[in-house]
Formats: C-alpha cells, structure tokens, sequence
C-alpha cells in the first residue's frame, strides 16, 4: 500500500509559525526591499537593546514593593564601552559593591536571586520584576524563602557567582539579559548555580533561556526556575549534572478533563 505523501504548507504559512526569516522571496538576484528593510530595523533594535540603560533604580523600587531586600552593586566594568571590550571586567565586583555585601552575608539564606544587565538590559527592564513576581511565590511554596534581590549593573553571569559566595547564598539565580537576536531584542536568560563560588565554569550552571513576549512566558519560566531551584538544592547539584525534568512536573500537575 502506498504511503500517502505528507500535507504540504504554503511558506505564508510557514512564516505564521516562526519569526524566522522564511521564504523572504527575491527581486532578481537581491532579496525584496520589504525584507531588506525589515532585517535592517531589526538589526537597529537589536543593537539598541544592547546599549540601552538599566533603570537599576526603578528595578530596586518595584522588587523592594513586592517586599523583598533589595541591594544595588556594580561590576568593575566602568562603562558599557569597558563593559563590551572587557568581559573579565563584568564578573568581578566592584570592591565598593563587595563591602557592602559582606556587611549582609548570610542574609540571602536559601537563594539569592541576582539581576544582571547582561547583553540586553532592555529585556531586564521590561521582563525582570515580572518573572520575580511569578517566581518568589512558587519558590515560598517550596519552602524556599526570597528574601534577598541584587540588581547587578555591568554584569556578565559569573558574577553571579561572586554575589552568592559573598551572601552566603546555597544557590544563586542569575536573570540576565541575553545576547539580542535579529528575532528577539528583549529576551531574558536565567542562569542557575549551586554552592556559587569565584572560578566556576559553565557546565555547572543550569539555564533557562528565550523569556520574552514570544518565547517562554513569566510563569513558565518561573515554573522552571522553581522546579531547578527546588531539586538543585536537595540534590546539592546544578549544571549537566541536574536534568532538566520540569515538563514532567508539569504534565502531572495538569488536571484531568
């Protein structure tokens, strides 16, 4: 019997399903000037989301509102032209910023939640205080309290790990702007790190990447975040050592019709 072939789909359609750029169509040997000046705008957009400002003080008045303790710190990048010539500059603190944590360590308890400019700060302004929101109550459900935010400037996530050890922080969560796509200028990167500590690497970090309008919600991240949190530390591990199993916990939560 003859395998019927597969329904095929126009590349209008195809386009429906993803902002990649799909099926742009050509104007002789050049690409149309619609798609040519839509890659151009988004280019703009993107390199504006790397230069833009972070309302650091605006992030620490709303955090402090959902009644957590908030800290401001800085890194030892001077200016954003340091900060993207320099990344070692972005995972140190700044000594100032260091002293005034060791007047608060063992203040973060469980988790210290970190965040950072990072490559976007537009996806930090626009995103950051509403995962917070999500994700504080879900980490208090499990018993992981949230006492403890620092709105870090100039950083790269390592820092992280520096902020952590200073606090005294089990586990550290990093929400940080991630580097801006031609698709995705504002998206926002949670980096998660147990026992953080000056000198570690990649592979213990676990991530959760792509929350943004058009990528992963507030809840879902926070659901994922929580769930890492929560198994990170009663297995003492993060990175390629803890799979992320989340989606499970999801499916199981879901009533049944």
């Amino acid at each position: 019997m003859k395998t019927p072939a597969p329904p095929t789909r126009s590349l209008e359609a195809l386009r429906q399903m993803t902002p990649a750029r799909v099926g742009l169509g050509r104007s002789g040997a050049s690409m149309p000037t619609d798609a040519l000046l839509a890659f151009t705008l988004d280019h703009a957009r993107a390199r504006d989301a790397v230069h833009a400002a972070l309302d650091a003080q605006q992030l620490a008045a709303e955090l402090a509102g959902l009644g957590l303790q908030v800290s401001e710190v800085c890194s030892q990048a001077r200016n954003r032209r340091d900060y993207l010539r320099r990344p070692d500059l972005g995972r140190m603190l700044d000594p100032d910023s260091r002293r005034v944590l060791e007047k608060q360590g063992g203040s973060a308890n469980e988790v210290a939640i970190v965040i950072g400019d990072g490559l976007s700060p537009a996806a930090v302004n626009v995103h950051a205080v509403e995962l917070v929101r999500h994700l504080a109550p879900r980490l208090t459900e499990a018993g992981i309290p949230c006492g403890h935010v620092v709105v870090a400037s100039g950083a790269r996530v390592a820092l992280g790990d520096e902020i952590g050890a200073v606090l005294g922080a089990r586990m550290v969560v990093m929400l940080i702007g991630e580097r801006p796509g031609l698709s995705a200028p504002d998206s926002l990167g949670a980096y998660l790190t147990f026992a953080p500590r000056i000198g570690l690497t990649d592979e213990k970090r676990n991530c959760v990447s792509n929350i943004h309008g058009a990528g992963l919600s507030h809840d879902e991240a926070a659901f994922k975040i929580a769930w890492l949190v929560r198994e990170g530390i009663a297995r003492q591990v993060t990175g390629v050592a803890l799979k992320d199993e989340s989606g499970t916990a999801l499916i199981a939560a879901r009533p049944i019709d």
